[in-house]
């Protein structure tokens, strides 16, 4: 019969010795400088595809650098970590490269234009060779266009959610659910081109931002519905139970209980289907049109949004065109930013807090 030995904690740290805490960054300067030098050598184009080309190179260098030195040292099992987290760092670096670069650009040429007089004034009466006007009018179209697309789409999608986790069970849960996700799938287009011909080809209606914001609800809708969903899941069901068994109605307890713990994801969701739907443009096209002037009024006559503007203006040869389109570019992401901190403030004055 064979005695099982454990090992000891020193068998383990034994022969690990591990690598100073500056070499790893001074290994991936030394890769840094080797790419250059590499890419120089044979001559690469220069500009932002040299960059990134000589830093996905570095990274292979690191990767092989690093382990060559870390095995004899640290042992395979180690050295394999530290190629795996320089990889997984590495895809970081590139999922985020994209949003750095579009911000960074956005800011760059839009911060000159993007002035009180900008804000302030509208495009009524602006020649092509006037570097005057502005995207108010756009600015007060987006607000009430996707505000009244958020009253319509986010209490309809919260209560969709909270029948399908709370209620549904059946054929019925199963045909909702798969019509919520046949409607993600649906073109923006689609969705303009279907309240265009039921509203304005058929019933005669005219443009109005209304319209634009039934459209903008259609897509809305689905992502509100997934993102509640799944936040209602989180939510353990030991509170449903023991609220159940202290005779509270169920109702009253998705109220008390569900949503309050559930509130910080719920608002996250909110803000996603927001920042969906407020740089749509091709529904807009179909459903609210364009207009140079102020209308407050979304019931009544065309009226401009920021995507609208952005796109005429980015369309136009006129020198003054693209500046402006660039500074509305800059308004609309610091609208979607403002939007996020107030949703995360609510969120987080609204959630439970530990005792």
């Amino acid at each position: 019969m064979s005695t099982l030995v454990e090992p000891t904690r020193a068998a383990f740290t034994k022969k690990v010795r591990p690598l100073p805490t500056w070499l790893p960054a001074a290994i991936f300067v030394a890769a840094l400088l080797v790419a250059y030098a590499l890419l120089t050598a044979v001559g690469s184009s220069g500009g932002g595809g040299r960059v990134l080309l000589a830093a996905v190179l570095a990274d292979v260098i690191f990767c092989v650098a690093v382990f060559a030195v870390s095995a004899p040292r640290e042992g395979s099992r180690r050295a394999k970590d530290r190629v795996v987290t320089a990889v997984v760092y590495s895809c970081f670096a590139l999922a985020v490269l994209p949003l750095v670069s579009l911000l960074a650009s956005t800011i760059h040429r839009g911060a000159a234009k993007l002035t009180l007089d900008f804000l302030t004034h509208s495009m009524r009466g602006v020649g092509p060779r006037d570097d005057l006007g502005g995207a108010n009018h756009a600015i007060i179209g987006t607000v009430e266009q996707v505000g009244l697309a958020g009253l319509i789409a986010i209490p309809l999608g919260l209560l969709v959610a909270i029948y399908l986790v709370e209620y549904g069970r059946g054929a019925l849960a199963r045909g909702v659910t798969f019509f919520v996700d046949v409607m993600t799938g649906i073109p923006s287009i689609v969705a303009g081109l279907f309240i265009f011909t039921l509203f304005i080809v058929i019933l005669g209606f005219g443009y109005s931002g209304f319209l634009g914001s039934l459209a903008l609800s259609i897509l809305m809708v689905p992502t509100v519905v997934r993102s509640s969903e799944e936040m209602l899941k989180l939510v353990p069901n030991e509170l449903r139970e023991a609220s159940l068994a202290l005779g509270v109605p169920r109702w009253k307890t998705i109220l008390s209980i569900v949503l309050p713990t559930a509130v910080a994801g719920l608002v996250t969701g909110v803000m996603l289907a927001i920042a969906r739907v407020i740089g749509e443009t091709a529904p807009l096209v179909l459903t609210t049109f364009f207009t140079n002037s102020i209308n407050t009024n979304p019931f009544n006559g065309a009226q401009m949004s920021l995507p609208l503007y952005i796109y005429t203006l980015a369309t136009q040869p006129g020198k003054f065109y693209n500046p402006r389109a660039w500074a509305a570019a800059l308004t609309l992401v610091l609208i979607v930013l403002l939007l996020n901190l107030v949703a995360r403030t609510i969120a987080w004055w609204r959630a439970p807090k530990a005792r």
